[in-house]
């Protein structure tokens, strides 16, 4: 009796430890998973992180972007009041009388104060007087014969073009020298 007895008792020890090894096999499987799936969603969370990082710095960018260009349809209307200011000083510009010369004060005032505002607001003219046609930025009225300018050079500016913060706001309407 005490043989069963000590047989049930190694019996029962070494289902114990089976059953103990099965439940930490079993454990470290989940173990295993659950660090698995523990690091897949740490790589979700960082990837989630980063583009929301993105989306954060594309958001800025767009602002930003936004806020140097937001002006330029005002800014378009108003570059016809600079060439009205730039056609009354060309025809004021030759007289004599006390009067024209009060007047003419008083246009280059104005037409200085504007060109202030547009330094300000990032809106400046473009440089084009000898330089070559570029389509991008020249819009050809006219070619004329001079030999003393390269083919291509603008010889002459007939409306004024202007940027804004680096971006066309609109085309100089020139003249260009042709062969």
């Amino acid at each position: 009796m005490k043989k069963n007895r000590h047989q049930k008792q190694e019996n029962l020890h070494e289902q114990v430890e089976e059953n103990t090894e099965e439940v930490l096999e079993q454990n470290d499987s989940k173990v295993q998973l659950l660090e698995e799936e523990n690091q897949k969603l740490k790589d979700e969370l960082l990837r989630a992180l980063a583009e929301s990082e993105n989306v954060k710095k594309r958001c800025a960018a767009e602002v930003e972007k936004n806020n140097k260009y937001a002006i330029a349809g005002f800014a378009k209307d108003l570059l016809g009041v600079a060439d009205n200011l730039d056609r009354a000083l060309s025809a004021i510009g030759g007289a004599e009388n006390a009067d024209c010369q009060a007047l003419l004060a008083g246009v280059e005032l104005t037409k200085k104060e504007l060109t202030h505002v547009f330094e300000k607001f990032g809106i400046t003219k473009m440089d084009v007087l000898d330089k070559p046609f570029d389509p991008n930025f020249h819009q050809v009225i006219q070619q004329v014969s001079d030999p003393s300018k390269p083919s291509g050079t603008v010889v002459a500016e007939l409306q004024t073009g202007y940027m804004l913060n680096g971006r066309i706001l609109r085309e100089a309407m020139v003249v260009v020298a042709k062969e």
